[in-house]
């Protein structure tokens, strides 16, 4: 049985981050994943500037990544409305595309230079518990014991499962489904979004399709929706992918010839759906955690900067001492922090998913509020959460006092 500082389950971007700060800085640390690497993730490929901030604090490098300008947003009739990143004092006005396989090959090179001891290929079957408290795992090739294990094991995190920590039925759940296609859109300078979605009757969908540029001829193209519509689970997502591109212009190439990938899915646990992100020596961090956002579907950078935030917390209660009371007080510390950075955002974008099933909704912002520029320069901010939390402009202290009344609520 090897023993540990920090045991970290899943090597995606929460785990790595996870792996990097809490290795940096001293802690005997363990990084297992099922997989080998690289390996495919479904993901839309976007680092959007909250995932640029992320990568930037932990010293990873984006100089072989393809860099956008911004977002290009679609209405039903194909009419485009641009949406340059802003300019702001707490976020970088940068965002790349890079393939996710690439983006947690090069995070796990990170852990591994940071002293983090990596274990790919191996499987976790189950925690160690000790008087009820989670001391370690038990895997394929043996047990890891440590004080603390921090679970970055995705949406059905079986860990969590483990603690006693099932997901809330209250919450909205998103899916998404995507392909690699050749394509003349490859080296565009945007991220592309297209809100005209609708079901077998026409009717407005909560969600979007997507077409992202890798800059190498390629493009992710995809599409996303809420548990919150009546569609959710009678879906044939793949049908609906290839129905959508099959309505895009032809030059764009997004057909079964320029296809280069299989299509593939994914469940998106958004709103913070786990009762608590931390118990018994457990924390949870990114999907098992439930930090997608309502509002775009967005989970590398809440993947990071929970990893981050999680690896903190360790540090203070190694500090601390592992076993004391001052300890475990540090450590339900990540709790209150998640609580603090996403709480009042989440609560937000699950108002805004359910407000959005209403298709009599979806339709008024579709045509009242994209062709409006004051309205989507603060819905555009809102929704990627691009805005300044001291000062700034008119929408970002609008923004700012929403989120506050949220926190309050």
């Amino acid at each position: 049985m090897n023993t540990a500082d920090l045991v970290v389950v899943g090597a995606g971007p929460a785990g790595t981050a996870a792996a990097i700060t809490a290795a940096g800085a001293g802690l005997t640390t363990v990084l297992i994943d099922k997989a080998g690497f690289p390996r495919e993730k479904t993901c839309g490929d976007g680092l959007t500037p909250h995932a640029v901030r992320m990568l930037d604090r932990l010293g990873v490098p984006t100089t072989d990544m393809y860099e956008v300008k911004g977002l290009r947003i679609r209405d039903g009739r194909g009419r485009a409305y641009l949406f340059p990143w802003p300019e702001l004092r707490e976020l970088p006005a940068r965002a790349y595309t890079y393939r996710r396989r690439d983006l947690d090959a090069l995070l796990l090179r990170h852990a591994v230079a940071a002293g983090a001891e990596v274990l790919p290929g191996v499987a976790v079957t189950g925690p160690v518990v000790n008087s009820g408290r989670i001391v370690g795992v038990t895997t394929t090739t043996g047990s890891v014991t440590a004080p603390v294990v921090i679970a970055a094991d995705g949406a059905g995190s079986r860990l969590a499962l483990a603690a006693g920590l099932p997901r809330r039925s209250d919450r909205v759940m998103g899916v998404a489904h995507r392909a690699y296609f050749t394509s003349p859109r490859g080296a565009d300078d945007y991220l592309e979004l297209h809100l005209g979605l609708t079901d077998a009757m026409r009717r407005p969908l909560p969600g979007y399709g997507w077409v992202f540029p890798l800059g190498d001829g390629e493009v992710n193209v995809g599409v996303g929706m809420l548990s919150t519509s009546p569609a959710f689970r009678g879906t044939d997502y793949r049908r609906l992918l290839t129905d959508w591109v099959t309505g895009l212009p032809p030059g764009w190439c997004l057909d079964e010839t320029h296809r280069t990938s299989n299509i593939s899915g994914a469940l998106l646990p958004m709103a913070m759906d786990r009762p608590v992100a931390y118990r018994q020596g457990l924390l949870l961090t990114g999907d098992a955690a439930g930090l997608v956002s309502p509002f775009n579907g967005e989970g590398v950078d809440h993947a990071l900067e929970s990893g981050v935030l999680a690896a903190e917390a360790v540090l203070a209660a190694s500090r601390a001492g592992f076993g004391t009371s001052a300890a475990e007080q540090a450590l339900f510390g990540y709790v209150l922090r998640l609580r603090a950075e996403f709480g009042a955002q989440q609560r937000l974008g699950l108002i805004f998913a359910r407000l959005i099933a209403n298709p009599v909704v979806m339709r008024a912002c579709l045509r009242l509020g994209l062709p409006n520029r004051t309205v989507m320069h603060l819905v555009n901010k809102l929704l990627g959460g691009l805005y300044d939390r001291n000062g700034g402009d008119w929408a970002d202290r609008a923004i700012t006092w929403l989120t506050r009344v949220a926190s309050s609520v």
